[in-house]
């Protein structure tokens, strides 16, 4: 009895497999302890104990070693069956490590069990690794989608929005008049000539490089502009390009010597803006020209035609788009500075990196004040020129919301008050600006904020664009300490309706929320619900009691559990859950806290960022990219980070090969009693890897009519993503980080890039499949745009890659298209 309880002899294979069950054991019992003092998981612990039993075991050469690890094996089988389900994802960090385990013990039962037999060894090993090849195979099929269903067709109603006559509202066909391809920022074109049965056929017609990579903090975020026979593109320097829309030759070329030092967290140009005198507006020009500026009449004159650029240094250039001559009867020869009379202003404090907006004679202007810094820095303050003369004719701050008059002087504005970053547009018809407003300067503390600041911010705000007053304003959180700022251009449709037509606007958020307005009332058509949400945090009395919440639609998920904590292995996966158990976690509008880091999900990049949503009006289908991803966040005692040696950028000497960092991680908010430290998308800072399982970003069709989800699925493969910022090259549609939005034709197709995989694709409105796709040299971190030349149909997209993303930087404007015909 005693011979047939002993192994009678280890080999190699015995000693090796016996010290990783001890020493994989013995790294699960260490976190498994941690995770259960915190209140989690017992599984960590218990696996651990019962590996180094079964290794230990096989060292005294005890057959019982045998049955230790098939109650491991067993357990851990059932416990994730119990956690994951169906949940593929949830499967991989649970059971891969144990089912690779399980191979290596099938092939060496003979030994480690005298009396059974090999055929019974080699099965048993057959079986595991039949389920391996299995679980290796189903990530390339589609997980985590939802299938098309009640697609609607091109039907009777048109939800195309009536914003003028002007060709601001009703480009020429075949142009792409504006960054959002009209005032209307529906990222649509009736194109046809490229459909869901040739889009294979799709090849490079022409390769354009603009020479700009900057050395750090690259993202251009561009998306050209193409009116007549030409396209215009700028870099992230804000360098201007005018190419032939045919072959993508340069045709002129206009730098504004934009320093290094200029560049705010990102180096974007997102868009340039168009004017022409005589048909920008839906306004004769007469009518559109002020009183104190004789209107631009006359066929053929000097910038009858303009380009209007704003830099990431503050200025705003005229050139004629013919020629790219500056315009010297605007502004100060052809330029106005809009940091004048905003107090002191440091490098890359101040950055136009959206297109300003033109509605009737009024130039519109907001910027970046780069957030983190000081809580008191230059104010956000938005300023209206006339679009001729440069001539300023109001200036709306926030902070001041009910008087537009230009003011002068260092104090004209209030230091850090909210700004206006991201792309927007207006309504030429009904005369508004539509302002998605951010935060004041000092995103994650509030009780410094005045009363105005705390109603405008973070709102989606319509400017009268004759008074530079406020229309109406819809808010999307209140008293906002997440960076839940207003990142999304919001996009105007109206609805088909008893009595007529409603003037609607899509406004997108980072929370994930879709809210549908009434655009000249700011009402909803859905309904708005306010709901409570957690309290505390390092200032309770500053919270609000609720956030809104849209009932039409939300791209947000449930709120997290520690199931949803995810890794390649078991041991990453243990550290993320000993992560949550550790931070505070409530649920959405969790509070930030000083003492222990804090969970905030969705985090600050979506839901939808700036990239916002692209609409098909014939077949009343709003389509959302967007992030599904937490940040682990914490602030930090004024002194600590002092000690700490963190500082804002003004006080540090400039460095042109800093590679920055993401948005919050290690930001001193000078002004406010703490600092922050963002873990963005919430890493490991070995692997890499995020700590929320798959997927990370995702797409959707949603019907206008009602909101409901027509079709959803990732977004983004894992070819060039992978643990320790190696890639796999592996086609899994796993579902990325994405930034930039999409583009819809009225022949079915969406195409986007915006994903981590360096592709860009088109996807079928109808299916959500993707049918093509080709690789990029760079990142496609911006929106792609469509327009048509000499009768041939172009997809054209600015791949300068993303630092924050990643993503490999470049200097492309890529533009496909069907082969011609002979």
């Amino acid at each position: 009895m005693e011979t047939s309880n002993r192994i009678p002899r280890l080999s190699v294979w015995n000693i090796l497999f016996a010290t990783v069950l001890i020493l994989f054991g013995a790294a699960m019992v260490y976190g498994g302890v941690q995770l259960v003092m915190l209140g989690g998981n017992w599984y960590y612990l218990l696996a651990g104990i019962g590996c180094i039993i079964a290794g230990a075991l096989i060292f005294a050469r005890r057959t019982s070693a045998v049955y230790w690890f098939a109650l491991v094996f067993i357990g851990t089988l059932g416990w994730t069956i119990q956690e994951s389900g169906l949940d593929y994802w949830r499967w991989v960090p649970r059971f891969d490590i144990m089912l690779l385990l399980g191979i290596v013990f099938a092939f060496q039962l003979p030994r480690l069990k005298p009396g059974l037999s090999r055929t019974f060894s080699r099965t048993l090993a057959g079986v595991f690794i039949l389920a391996f090849i299995v679980a290796a195979v189903i990530p390339f099929s589609d997980l985590n989608t939802t299938p098309a269903t009640h697609v609607p067709s091109p039907g009777e109603h048109s939800y195309a929005a009536d914003t003028g006559t002007g060709k601001a509202s009703q480009p020429d066909p075949g142009d792409w008049y504006t960054y959002g391809g009209s005032l209307a920022s529906q990222r649509f074109v009736n194109a046809s000539q490229i459909t869901p049965d040739n889009v294979k056929d799709l090849k490079l017609a022409w390769q354009f490089r603009t020479g700009d990579l900057p050395k750090a903090r690259w993202g251009g975020e561009n998306t050209p502009i193409k009116v007549g026979d030409t396209l215009y593109t700028c870099t992230p320097h804000n360098q201007v390009f005018a190419l032939d829309a045919a072959t993508g030759k340069k045709k002129w070329q206009f730098d504004p010597k934009v320093s290094d030092k200029s560049i705010p967290y990102t180096a974007a140009c997102r868009g340039l803006t168009w004017f022409d005198a005589q048909t920008n507006s839906h306004l004769s020009v007469g009518e559109n020209a002020s009183a104190a500026t004789p209107a631009v009449a006359t066929t053929g004159a000097v910038c009858e035609q303009r380009i209007i650029l704003g830099t990431l240094d503050a200025r705003v250039i005229e050139l004629d788009a013919k020629t790219g001559e500056v315009c010297r009867d605007f502004g100060n020869q052809g330029t106005v500075n809009l940091a004048e009379d905003m107090g002191e202003v440091y490098d890359g404090y101040v950055a136009i990196n959206s297109a300003p907006v033109v509605i009737r004679d009024t130039l519109v202007v907001g910027h970046q004040t780069i957030d983190g810094q000081r809580a008191f820095g230059p104010p956000g303050v938005i300023k209206a020129y006339d679009v001729r003369s440069g001539k300023l004719k109001w200036a709306w701050d926030a902070a001041n919301p009910d008087d537009s008059t230009p003011k002068t002087g260092p104090d004209a504005y209030k230091r850090g008050s909210p700004d206006v970053w991201t792309s927007f547009t207006g309504d030429d018809k009904l005369g508004l600006i539509y302002l998605p407003v951010a935060n004041s300067s000092g995103d994650y503390w509030s009780s410094s904020r005045t009363e105005a600041e705390n109603k405008y911010a973070v709102s989606l705000t319509a400017i009268n664009v004759d008074t530079g007053l406020p229309a109406w304003s819809f808010q999307t959180a209140h008293k906002d300490v997440w960076d839940y700022d207003q990142g999304s251009q919001p996009t105007l449709v109206d609805y088909p309706g008893k009595d007529g037509s409603v003037p609607a606007i899509i406004v997108p958020t980072k929370q994930g929320e879709i809210y549908v307005l009434d655009r000249r009332t700011g009402r909803s058509l859905f309904g708005v619900e306010e709901r409570a949400v957690p309290g505390g945090g390092v200032e309770p009395e500053a919270r609000s009691p609720t956030q809104p919440y849209s009932l039409f639609h939300h791209l947000s998920k449930p709120d997290l559990t520690p199931k949803d904590m995810w890794g390649l292995t078991p041991l990453d996966q243990l550290v993320c859950r000993i992560q949550f158990q550790k931070a505070g976690y409530k649920g959405q509008y969790t509070p930030p806290e000083s003492q222990r880091h804090t969970i905030e999900y969705p985090g600050y990049n979506g839901g939808s960022d700036w990239g916002s949503v692209a609409v098909d009006p014939q077949r009343g289908l709003i389509i959302a990219n967007y992030n599904d991803m937490p940040n682990y966040n914490i602030l930090v005692p004024r002194a600590k980070a002092d000690k700490l040696g963190w500082k804002p950028r003004d006080e540090i000497t400039h460095n042109p090969h800093d590679e920055g960092h993401a948005e919050g991680a290690g930001d001193p908010q000078i002004g406010v009693p703490y600092a922050v430290n963002v873990n963005a998308g919430w890493r490991l800072p070995i692997t890499g890897m995020l700590c929320k399982e798959p997927p990370y970003g995702g797409i959707r069709a949603i019907d206008m009519r009602d909101g409901r989800t027509v079709w959803d699925r990732p977004l983004g493969t894992a070819r060039r993503n992978g643990p320790f910022g190696l890639p796999t090259g592996l086609p899994i549609n796993i579902g990325t980080p994405n930034n930039g939005g999409s583009v819809v034709t009225s022949s079915g197709l969406i195409f986007i890039a915006a994903a981590t995989d360096d592709l860009i694709r088109a996807i079928d409105i109808t299916s959500g499949k993707t049918v093509w796709s080709a690789p990029l040299p760079a990142g496609g971190q911006a929106n792609p745009m469509i327009y048509t030349q000499n009768g041939r149909e172009y997809v054209v997209i600015a791949a300068g890659g993303h630092h924050f993303m990643e993503t490999p930087a470049g200097d492309y404007v890529l533009a496909y298209a069907l082969p011609e015909k002979k």
